[in-house]
């Protein structure tokens, strides 16, 4: 008599493997639905910014056209209009800059490690801090080299015919070249902490910055005055000796991201 067979175990369920491509699209598409809300969000700011900037614009083209004396003009129809239209959109990049940083920042900062988070995260408001200071310098030596280079005049033989292009174009140089150079010690405190530099490499390279502080701040200011290079270079040694001591502090407690 043959015995009743035993009875086989159920195969096991097994799960669905993950498709790790799957799961890399997926996270792709993540990525870049949020880097998509991040621009709108930044776009929306500075777009904001501009509509109060074409308000303000009137009054910021008297505030910035008061160093001279002379009357501006403009050679097209339309002159006038872009002149506003352009000092607005800058007005309106500097009022939403502040956001758009911040949502750089938003974006970028999950990708860090807690100490690399630590240690970037100071130096977003002080760029924002060292850009307005540049800025305000510029504003403040703005007359004194407004009247020096008008004061070349020879009446009734060369007599000044100012375009507002020409004007406005020279001031938005001169403040874009004090704003970003007055970004250097953030960018070698940076460079610091990435092992580039050192406080002693920076120590010994001293008599070659401050001949490179000079001849920088000649080729980046524009018109040509004596006085505009000469404040940039007397603002900008001094912060490189303070960067030197923030190294030398950084080092003597590094945090270094590795």
């Amino acid at each position: 008599m043959d015995r009743p067979s035993a009875p086989q175990p159920a195969p096991a369920v097994t799960e669905p493997a993950e498709d790790p491509v799957t799961d890399k699209l997926m996270t792709l598409v993540e990525h870049l639905s949020e880097l998509r809300r991040r621009i709108f969000i930044s776009l929306l700011a500075v777009a904001i910014g501009t509509v109060i900037g074409f308000v303000l614009a009137p009054d910021a083209i008297r505030i910035l056209k008061a160093p001279i004396p002379q009357p501006l003009y403009f050679t097209a129809p339309g002159g006038a209009l872009f002149l506003q239209l352009k000092l607005a959109l800058m007005i309106g990049l500097a009022l939403g800059a502040p956001v758009v940083l911040w949502q750089l920042w938003a974006f970028v900062s999950p990708g860090l490690t807690p100490h690399e988070r630590r240690v970037t995260r100071p130096w977003i408001p002080l760029a924002i801090l060292f850009l307005v200071l540049g800025v305000g310098l510029a504003y403040f030596i703005l007359p004194v080299t407004a009247t020096f280079l008008l004061s070349f005049e020879i009446p009734d033989v060369i007599e000044p015919l100012i375009t507002a292009d020409a004007y406005f174009g020279f001031v938005t140089t001169m403040f874009l070249a004090f704003g970003l150079v007055m970004q250097f010690p953030i960018v070698l405190v940076l460079l610091s902490k990435v092992g580039i530099v050192s406080a002693e490499r920076l120590r010994r390279g001293r008599r070659y910055v401050f001949l490179g502080i000079f001849v920088l701040a000649v080729v980046v200011t524009p018109g040509g005055d004596p006085f505009s290079p000469t404040i940039m270079a007397l603002v900008m040694y001094p912060l490189y000796e303070l960067t030197i001591r923030l190294v030398a502090r950084s080092e003597r407690s590094p945090e270094k991201i590795e």
